[in-house]
């Protein structure tokens, strides 16, 4: 895991959040949910895709 991996999560987050508070003044509070919801998906795809790695990594130290 670097550095890259956690300022994409972070970027998301803040991206998220800046949407979010401009949807939520401008009373559409339905949009701003549904933002919310698909960078929380997007997180965790980032992260699957990170876990999948680790495991390839921990087969190929145990030679499973």
């Amino acid at each position: 895991m670097d550095l890259s991996f956690v300022l994409k999560i972070a970027g998301i987050g803040m991206i998220v959040a800046v949407v979010c508070q401009i949807l939520s003044r401008l009373g559409k509070d339905d949009q701003s949910t549904l933002v919310s919801v698909g960078g929380i998906i997007l997180v965790l795809l980032i992260i699957v895709e990170e876990l999948g790695g680790l495991i390839e990594a921990v087969k190929d130290v145990f030679g499973i």
